[in-house]
């Protein structure tokens, strides 16, 4: 890279990074830290929410995913993110909102228990700091291709970042967040799009991808240019124990002499079906979203947020996972490698100016991501946990403290998933903690918005889900280390996992409320909240539908199309 791609790194992430310490210098109240005195209107919630969605793993380690996976892996933002986000709008985010409340924990106390709530914050916890070591990663690979860093050197500037990013979450909370999230998306955008037609052009447009395809393997543009093509995997058995090989075979699969591996086919529509619940948990059971939809000013700049979000991400879904759709057709990676795709074709098809505007783009996604994810967790563990469980009783500097000491924790204490991903890339394993944990909590959600469930129901449904998640995550290294086969197909499906932990929870639920009866309806109930939570809710303004200030019939209606333009792009004009 040159002195000028640096420059521009510099001054585009810096010069943001200075107005957020700038604008959030004024945050003192627990309201302006957590939920930005819900003052944000719809343009910068929308925009804050894409910035944080397409994060600097969808830059690269989606770019992995969709080089094993193709149009397939456009499921999870096309389908699943965009109708969560609609979902949540129109049916859980608003009612939080009328609620008072500051996270989407309280909800499910309100629904629930108090111990849904408690283990709604934890899994976010697990779930979102994965992610957060997913954005390390991501910058490091990122520095060492494409600025050729040392691995040193390259670890280290992931820590700067990781320390910039602390610095100023900690200073203006959601105030500072919001704000630079909504500029920060205008570089992610300017990178993403500049990136595209530069690689496009350069090989071809679609025609020349699908030739280059086509001649590094027989078919397999056919495979990858289309979403409604079955997914065929290869485990193979070279190296395992007589003991270790029966039991993988048990696990599923076909077994093929000769080339001694197990060989595995997926419909295309469990495939899609899977990217698409890995999508709607993430917009669900992700503080990280819905705090951004709680500082909304209005109801009707809350509803009309999903129609900014989810339009970009129309968008920019196909830019940014079509580069790595390109690079399945110019480089042969394999495994962990693929991770490798974007800063690839960033080295190789950049020159000096643009390669400056798509690294400030990759580093402007990382800190949209460590900021949002640090003041969303800690919002939870001070409020859901800290304030909840521990200490009830003190002032509001006391807790807006102990949120923001929590930021640090949070972002470094990330770090510690980071060896862990490797092997096939960074998205398949992100995909199995959501099949275990998330998928559960997802279901929970939408069981306690659509249904009358039992109240004593969530704890456990989920607590039958997750088990079968936790199976399934240890299933493979059981059978390998131990020959045992703990589960049986379709159980041990990978791309199944997500729709039978669904099922699983939510016939759960449904028997434990045929037992112990059915809400009258699915109203919140009241909470024991007392002291500073009780508080803190009270600073807000709490908007209820007679004073719901405009018709929300438009944001609804736009809401609805982007939502069916996702749908019909993935299963009719790419199916």
């Amino acid at each position: 890279m040159s002195f000028i791609d640096w420059l521009l790194v510099v001054a585009l992430n810096g010069s943001i990074i200075l107005f957020a310490v700038f604008y959030g210098r004024d945050t003192k109240t627990s309201s302006d830290w957590f939920l930005a005195r819900r003052s944000l209107p719809w343009w910068i919630v929308g925009l804050s929410m894409y910035a944080t969605a397409i994060d600097a793993s969808d830059l690269v380690a989606d770019s992995g995913g969709a080089y094993n996976f193709g149009l397939s892996l456009f499921a999870i933002n096309w389908i699943g993110v965009i109708t969560g986000w609609f979902f949540m709008s129109q049916f859980i985010a608003i009612r939080m909102y009328r609620e008072g409340m500051y996270t989407n924990a309280e909800y499910l106390e309100a629904r629930f228990t108090p111990a849904a709530r408690m283990i709604s914050a934890f899994i976010q916890v697990i779930y979102r700091t994965v992610v957060m070591a997913i954005i390390g990663k991501t910058v490091y690979l990122t520095l060492e291709v494409v600025a050729d860093w040392t691995p040193a050197f390259a670890a280290s500037a992931v820590v700067v970042v990781a320390i910039i990013a602390t610095f100023y979450t900690v200073i203006g909370g959601l105030r500072s967040v919001a704000i630079t999230d909504a500029m920060q998306s205008f570089i992610m955008l300017a990178a993403s799009f500049l990136l595209f037609f530069v690689v496009y052009q350069q090989v071809g447009g679609w025609a020349g991808v699908e030739r280059q395809l086509n001649e590094r393997e027989h078919g397999l543009a056919d495979r990858v240019l289309h979403v409604g093509v079955s997914q065929t995997d290869e485990l193979s058995l070279s190296g395992k124990s007589e003991d270790a090989a029966a039991a993988l075979k048990k696990l599923g699969g076909t077994f093929d002499p000769q080339t001694n591996s197990i060989r595995t086919t997926t419909p295309a529509w469990v495939v899609c079906v899977y990217f698409a619940i890995a999508g709607m948990a993430y917009s669900v059971v992700n503080h990280t979203q819905v705090m951004r939809m709680l500082g909304s000013r209005s109801e009707w700049d809350l509803k009309m947020s999903v129609v900014v979000a989810g339009g970009v991400m129309l968008l920019i879904t196909f830019a940014n996972l079509f580069i790595g759709i390109m690079g399945r057709a110019i480089y042969n990676l394999e495994g962990a490698e693929v991770d490798q795709v974007f800063p690839n074709i960033v080295r190789d098809y950049t020159s000096a100016g643009l390669k400056g505007i798509v690294v400030a783009g990759i580093i402007a996604a990382s800190f949209s991501t460590y900021d949002s994810i640090g003041s969303t967790l800690s919002a939870l563990l001070t409020r859901d946990v800290y304030a909840r469980l521990f200490v009830q009783n003190r002032e509001e500097a006391h807790y807006l403290q102990v949120g923001r000491w929590l930021t640090p924790v949070i972002i470094f204490g990330s770090f510690v998933y980071v060896p862990f991903l490797h092997g096939d890339g960074m998205l398949l394993f992100f995909l199995d903690i959501v099949g275990a944990f998330v998928v559960p909590l997802l279901t929970v959600y939408l069981l306690g918005a659509l249904t009358r469930v039992h109240r004593k129901s969530a704890v456990i449904g989920m607590l039958v889900g997750v088990t079968y998640g936790v199976l399934f995550l240890i299933s493979g290294s059981i059978a390998e280390r131990f020959g045992v086969a703990i589960l049986r197909p379709p159980f041990a499906n990978t791309y199944a996992v997500s729709m039978i932990s669904m099922l699983l929870t939510a016939g759960t639920m449904i028997a434990v409320s045929c037992v112990l009866g059915w809400e009258k309806s699915n109203t919140l109930h009241e909470t024991d909240e007392s002291g500073w939570l009780a508080e803190s809710r009270s600073q807000i303004s709490i908007a209820t539908p007679d004073t719901a200030i405009e018709s929300t019939t438009i944001p609804f209606l736009l809401g609805a199309l982007v939502a069916g333009a996702g749908i019909a792009l993935t299963i009719v004009v790419f199916w």
